[in-house]
């Protein structure tokens, strides 16, 4: 695997595409060449993703295809790359988009490796390592939280990435195992407040964040879930514009709304934190993941903390994938690649 096509210049996919090119020969393609004040070292062309056509004329010329773009935009990327014989790497957290990427994986020769970001992502290779020190699991509970490092106002939030990607966490059903059995849970439920180094926040459920975890752990645990970390008071205010104006049906609007009212700030922070119950030699224990991550300087330019962990963990699959320590056909669970060889690698690095 040597020619690399990022599909979405943002701030994530440019960054994935920095990172990338320091190993491979990447190529950058949106509907318009991105303008910063800061020299991207690959090259960048114009055409619109949304076109089958189009993408049929420019795909055959790369070996892979890494998308940094919306969820909703994914799946006619995916056949093509499965068609094609390209391997596929993206961040998508929509479970029926990971269905459709699954089913495609069936027949393909390449890899298909969706959900390669945090959440889904990071927090499932972390939990399934914690996980592996037990002899038997009895509780898997993760938690991310991608927040303002100085929050304002009763939101305390602001959308540091796709407003479209966080309501759509917000408003679908979610996945968890309770009480052994595996179910959907409604998103916005299960609210907790947690405290992490003497700071309150709150978590609660939301979609897409395990992946295929409860697939892999189901009649393995007693209870797994994932839960989003937000600022106290958030939950219910987002439960009042979703659910009480049911603005649920109306997700252009709502999203309107939120991107006006809270922009992206630079000084960001990202919470990763994961626990794991069980037993070992018989004992029960428990055993905790912990780390935040801020902002960071790469390459000459300063990236939110939701960047460059976004970017870096699925660079850091992709880096597996062309090393051989991954498989190199068919769907890639994130709970299956190992945490020390992810680390290993050298976009990994930067979470160690």
């Amino acid at each position: 695997m040597k020619r690399i096509l990022v599909l979405g210049m943002g701030k994530v996919g440019s960054l994935v595409g920095v990172l990338l090119s320091k190993k491979f020969e990447v190529t950058g393609l949106d509907k318009k060449k991105p303008h910063y004040n800061y020299h991207l070292p690959f090259s960048v062309i114009e055409g619109d993703v949304s076109s089958e056509e189009f993408l049929q004329k420019t795909l055959p010329d790369y070996d892979a295809v890494v998308s940094a773009l919306p969820f909703f935009l994914n799946k006619p990327i995916a056949r093509l790359a499965a068609a094609l014989g390209l391997h596929y790497f993206d961040l998508t957290e929509d479970v029926s988009t990971t269905n459709y990427i699954r089913e495609l994986s069936k027949k393909a020769t390449t890899v298909m490796a969706p959900q390669c970001g945090l959440a889904p992502g990071l927090i499932g290779i972390v939990g399934a390592n914690l996980a592996s020190e037990f002899d038997k699991v009895r509780d898997i509970e993760l938690r991310v939280g991608a927040l303002p490092k100085y929050p304002n106002g009763l939101l305390a939030y602001s959308f540091t990435w796709s407003p479209d990607g966080v309501i759509n966490e917000y408003i679908n059903d979610a996945e968890a195992i309770h009480n052994g059995v595996r179910k959907m849970v409604t998103s916005l439920d299960g609210l907790e407040y947690i405290n992490i180094e003497g700071k309150e926040f709150e978590a609660f459920t939301t979609s897409g964040g395990l992946g295929t975890m409860c697939e892999t752990f189901e009649g393995k645990v007693d209870t797994l879930n994932y839960k989003t970390i937000r600022y106290p008071g958030h939950c219910k205010l987002m439960k009042f514009l979703i659910q009480e104006l049911i603005l649920k049906e109306d997700k252009p609007l709502l999203t309107s709304i939120l991107e006006n009212a809270k922009p992206p700030v630079k000084e960001d922070v990202v919470y990763v934190y994961a626990i794991v119950e069980g037993w070992q030699d018989g004992k029960l224990l428990r055993s905790e993941f912990y780390r935040a991550y801020m902002p960071l300087s790469i390459e000459g330019k300063v990236w939110r903390a939701i960047s460059w962990t976004t970017a870096a963990s699925i660079a850091a699959v992709v880096e597996m994938v062309a090393e051989g320590s991954l498989p190199q056909q068919g769907f890639i669970k994130q709970e299956e690649i190992p945490f020390e060889a992810f680390l290993a690698t050298e976009n990994g690095q930067y979470f160690v």
